[in-house]
């Protein structure tokens, strides 16, 4: 198309001639905006691709400039520890504390709490691991937290003064609360006898919650 636009345009011109010589003017007023669209479309067709190459170059000056500089390596400052002590007793407690470089402080310990005899073993008992402590740190807001942990066997308990606490519950909810944990306890402790006074038949209970399970026992 480039190679024909000069041809063409002279072929439109020398045929823009000729109208003006045998043409009314009417007639020639209407082939000159004629010439003049024709133009325009030649020269619109002919611009887009010099407009995408010149894009594409750039496009490619970019990334190979990106290329050319050098990457910035990010560093990471390490956290030294500072201070670590820990005592281990054969009873299977312990106890523990270690401090950072930046300001995060704890201490825990450990130690074996005895839940109960074992009803699966005669004379053996049920030890559940306990462990306490606390930690400290600065928040972002330069704020100083502090929690303490409480870990045993009915779960994980924190408190600190930037914890949320619950709303108060009522007088009436925590007597019937303190009923039903009552009538649990007296079941537990009424169990526990009939456990102490009569081990077969407590042996024959575990048995049969075993066999409903669908697991096997010899």
């Amino acid at each position: 198309m480039a190679r024909r636009c000069p041809t063409l345009c002279s072929d439109l011109l020398r045929a823009s001639d000729l109208c003006v010589a045998f043409l009314p003017l009417s007639v020639i007023m209407k082939v000159l905006i004629l010439l003049t669209i024709t133009l325009s479309v030649v020269v619109a067709q002919k611009r887009p691709q010099g407009f995408q190459s010149e894009q594409y170059e750039d496009q490619q000056q970019t990334a190979a400039a990106q290329e050319t500089q050098p990457r910035q390596r990010e560093v990471t400052t390490p956290i030294p520890i500072i201070r670590f002590d820990k005592e281990q007793g054969n009873d299977g407690s312990y106890k523990a504390l270690w401090e950072t470089g930046n300001n995060i402080l704890a201490q825990e310990e450990g130690f074996l709490k005895e839940l109960g005899p074992d009803p699966d073993q005669e004379g053996g008992v049920i030890n559940a691991q306990v462990q306490q402590g606390s930690y400290t740190y600065t928040a972002p807001d330069g704020q100083i937290i502090t929690v303490n942990y409480v870990a045993d066997e009915r779960g994980f308990h924190a408190s600190g003064d930037h914890l949320p606490t619950p709303p108060p519950v009522s007088p009436e909810v925590q007597k019937g609360l303190d009923l039903i944990y009552a009538g649990i306890k007296a079941q537990q402790e009424a169990d526990e006898r009939e456990a102490k006074e009569h081990p077969e038949s407590q042996r024959n209970a575990n048995q049969i919650e075993q066999d409903y399970s669908g697991q096997y026992k010899q």
